[in-house]
């Protein structure tokens, strides 16, 4: 009989799942949960890109595209990327297309990271990032970010991680859990750190377009940094594409050149249907794009609202559709909180833990849901954290 753990390589035995999907998976067992959990917009995509998908496939448009994905849509994103960040970049060599940001986020870590190297990440912060570093052989250097900092990356901290055998940093900023940005000042703090170094700055954008009240700024952006960034991006936020799998990389062309190879290797092209659909979205839905962000700026200062008023303190996230509240006045951990909620009321909230270590003592609530939706989750919220904290 075969022997399994002898056939698959420790390093991957030994990576945990998401520690997002655990409690949807009890959820989906429950009857009447309300879930705060899905970071997935609730709006469909844009019936125009609908129609430009739909028009691709009646039109036969159902071949392999070229690797780096179909030139319009490159063209189109070179534009986006000009007119919405101030960054230049080379359609036909600084530009490819993948099957979401977290295939571009995959390549980067492999392109750059060989056994023993180190990758510098920001913690709480999306799941993927340490687990693509082991499995690279890379290690993980974690920089824990702390509320009181508004969950940003401090020089101090950066200067700290960085190592001779630091090979890049992660910037996950709009970030997936808490909320937190990198204003330009901030960035600008952290470049004068790397300047002199070899260090690749992975910068993850994907909620680039939800910033409220301010517009976003690329690290790529600033002076001497566009040498040593990739930006990532994509359509499923932004858009509403989520089911589309479709993202981007942008970066200095050398780089840029290695992710491409293996993205050939890997993957062949990001879908054909998909470029053809983003490349209507790049260029018709701004003003759909605007509609969506006023209803997440609304549903943002309900669930903040909502969530002091009930007692567990949250900060006004200023990024991405999550709010990232404090539960330290339960006493409970972020595990036990989430677990005894769920039962107890049939909300599915996701724990800071998930995220990193130094997501104990908060939780992860998305509020890309309807107003209804939110207050009826805050409703059964409320007589939880009544019933657990007197």
């Amino acid at each position: 009989m075969i022997d399994y753990d002898k056939v698959l390589t420790p390093t991957v035995r030994a990576t945990p799942p998401s520690g997002i999907r655990r409690f949807f998976d009890i959820a989906a067992q429950m009857e009447d949960v309300i879930s705060l959990g899905v970071g997935e917009p609730d709006f469909p995509t844009p019936w125009l890109v609908r129609s430009a998908g739909i028009r691709s496939l009646e039109q036969g448009k159902t071949k392999y595209s070229a690797n780096a994905g179909i030139l319009p849509l490159r063209q189109e994103l070179a534009a986006y990327m000009q007119r919405k960040y101030d960054l230049t970049y080379d359609p036909e060599r600084e530009i490819l297309v993948t099957v979401g940001g977290s295939e571009a986020i995959d390549l980067c870590i492999r392109a750059v990271v060989a056994p023993g190297d180190e990758v510098i990440i920001p913690q709480p912060s999306f799941v993927c990032y340490e687990p693509l570093t082991r499995l690279a052989g890379g290690v993980p250097v974690i920089i824990e970010t702390r509320a009181e900092d508004d969950f940003k990356v401090t020089p101090q901290q950066l200067k700290a991680a960085l190592s001779p055998r630091t090979k890049a940093l992660v910037l996950p900023y709009p970030c997936n859990p808490t909320g937190g940005i990198m204003e330009r000042a901030d960035l600008e703090a952290l470049s004068e750190v790397l300047k002199g170094t070899n260090v690749l700055v992975i910068s993850d954008e994907i909620y680039s377009e939800l910033t409220f009240g301010r517009r976003h700024v690329s690290p790529a952006s600033l002076p001497g940094m566009a040498e040593r960034t990739v930006v990532i991006n994509g359509f499923s936020k932004n858009f509403s594409m989520t089911g589309w799998r479709l993202g981007y990389a942008c970066g200095p062309a050398p780089v840029m050149k290695q992710l491409t190879k293996i993205h050939q290797y890997a993957i062949m092209c990001a879908p054909t249907t998909a470029q053809h659909a983003a490349l209507e979205a790049l260029r018709s839905c701004d003003e759909v794009v605007a509609a969506m962000i006023d209803q997440y700026d609304m549903r943002r200062r309900l669930i903040v609202a909502g969530f002091n008023e009930i007692g567990l303190t949250c900060r006004e996230p200023a990024g991405a559709f999550y709010a990232f509240p404090s539960i330290a006045v339960t006493g409970m951990t972020s595990e036990e909180f989430c677990e005894k909620l769920l039962y107890a009321k049939g909300v599915a909230v996701v724990p800071g833990t998930a995220f990193g270590k130094g997501g104990e003592g908060f939780i992860r609530a998305s509020y890309c849901y309807s107003a209804d939706h939110i207050k009826e989750a805050l409703r059964r919220m409320g007589e939880f954290v009544r019933s657990v904290a007197g």
